[in-house]
């Protein structure tokens, strides 16, 4: 059974960063294409961007200059840095391989 967990979400101030992870169990993630998604109240889950096993980056046009993803595969974990964070961007932010998503971790924005 293959299951996918963020984590590093939490409470930030506006102009901050956070880090998130992910790891996972039942998959190889060291050999797959990681995507990570985002998705803010009332709207759809949208593309971050992805990152292949080689390390190979992509994003979103709407998402270029605030998120960087990489990898470490010596610890299987694939990160998302999100920089700059202001309020009204607060989302729930997904890892997905394949077909598996995680269950999400949420960034909150507040002074």
């Amino acid at each position: 059974q293959v299951k996918m967990v963020e984590s590093g979400g939490g409470l930030v101030q506006p102009g901050g960063s956070l880090r998130l992870s992910c790891t996972s169990s039942g998959i190889f993630l060291s050999i797959k294409t990681v995507n990570w998604y985002r998705q803010a109240p009332a709207k759809e889950r949208e593309l971050v961007g992805s990152i292949t096993d080689d390390g190979i980056t992509n994003y979103a046009d709407s998402m270029k200059g605030r998120f960087t993803i990489s990898r470490d595969n010596a610890k299987s974990t694939v990160y998302l840095q999100i920089n700059t964070l202001k309020p009204e961007k607060a989302a729930v932010y997904y890892c997905k391989v394949c077909k598996y998503w995680g269950q999400g971790t949420q960034d909150t924005v507040s002074s």
